[in-house]
C-alpha cells in the first residue's frame, strides 16, 4: 500500500514540475517585459506585486495546495523589514511569497543563477551569494542594505539550506541577523508549517496535496542594537520558530489520535 501511495505521489509531482516549468517559462517573458519597459525603481515592485505573487496563487491550486496566513496584520505592506522563515521544501518560496504582500529580495545562493529560466529570475530579483568567497558576502551584505535602503525589503532563510534533518531546525548562520541589526530595520520572523509533509526534502518529487501554515511573529525592533546583539536575536528568532513548529506537530499527533 505504501509503495503504491509513493508511485501516485511521484506521478502526481512529475506533473507538477512539468506544470511549474511551464509556469517558470511565461513568468520569465513577463519578467523579462517588465524589467524592459519599467524603470529600474519600478519593475521590482511590479514583478512582485504582479507577477511572483500571482504566479504563486495560480500553481498552488493546480498542485492541490492551500496557503493559510496566520498574523497576516502583524507586518505592515508598505514598510521595510528583514524576514526571516525555516526552510524544508521546494514548496516555501511561493508560500513566502502569497505570505508576504511587501516587495522584497531574496537572497539566494549564486549556483541557481545558473539554472535556464530561474537564473534569470534571480539575477532580475533576488541578491545572489557565494558563501564560499569572503568577498563576495561582504558584497552581498553591502547590496542587501543598499535595497533596504531603496525600500526594498530582504528576505532570507537564517538556515542557509533546505532542512533534510529530523530536527525542527538546523543551525542559523548570523548573515540575517548582523543584516537587521546594521541596516536598524525590524526583523519579522515567518514559521512555514507542514510543507514538508506535502513535498520533503528527502523525496522531492513525491508531492501530496494539502495546506501550508505561514505564521508571523509580532517584528522585532533593532534600533539601538549593535553587532553584540547577534546571537540573542538569532537565538530569540530560533525559538519564535521552534516553539511554533512544535506546537504545530504536538496538534497534528492529537488529532491522529483521535481520529
Amino acid at each position: 500500500m505504501n509503495f503504491f501511495i509513493r508511485v501516485l505521489k511521484t506521478l502526481f509531482g512529475i506533473w507538477a514540475g512539468i506544470l511549474f516549468t511551464i509556469s517558470m517559462i511565461f513568468s520569465t517573458m513577463c519578467f523579462f517585459l517588465v524589467f524592459s519597459i519599467a524603470s529600474k525603481k519600478k519593475a521590482p515592485h511590479i514583478a512582485h506585486r504582479y507577477i511572483s505573487r500571482n504566479w504563486a496563487k495560480l500553481i498552488f491550486p493546480i498542485f492541490g495546495v492551500r496557503v493559510r496566513v496566520k498574523n497576516r496584520s502583524f507586518i505592515q505592506p508598505d514598510k521595510t523589514y528583514v524576514f526571516v522563515a525555516n526552510h524544508r521544501s521546494q514548496l516555501d518560496i511561493p508560500a513566502y511569497a502569497i505570505a508576504c504582500k511587501n516587495t522584497l529580495r531574496f537572497l539566494a545562493k549564486e549556483e541557481l543563477t545558473k539554472i535556464p529560466f530561474l537564473g534569470y529570475v534571480i539575477n532580475k530579483l533576488y541578491i545572489s551569494v557565494n558563501r564560499k568567497d569572503k568577498a563576495a558576502r561582504a558584497r552581498s551584505m553591502d547590496n542587501m542594505i543598499a535595497s533596504l535602503r531603496e525600500g526594498i525589503s530582504v528576505f532570507i532563510c537564517p538556515e542557509g539550506t533546505r532542512n533534510k534533518s529530523n530536527e525542527p531546525l538546523i543551525e542559523f548562520h548570523d548573515g540575517a541577523f548582523r543584516l537587521a541589526i546594521l541596516a536598524q530595520v525590524p526583523l519579522a520572523v515567518m514559521t512555514v508549517l507542514n510543507s514538508g509533509k506535502l513535498l520533503s526534502p528527502l523525496h522531492p518529487i513525491e508531492l501530496s496535496p494539502g495546506t501550508i501554515y505561514c505564521v508571523w511573529e509580532k517584528p522585532i525592533e533593532t534600533l539601538g542594537m549593535t553587532e553584540e546583539d547577534i546571537p540573542n536575536l538569532r537565538e530569540q528568532a530560533k525559538d519564535l520558530m521552534k516553539k511554533q513548529i512544535e506546537a504545530f506537530e504536538s496538534r497534528s499527533a492529537i488529532s491522529v489520535l483521535t481520529s
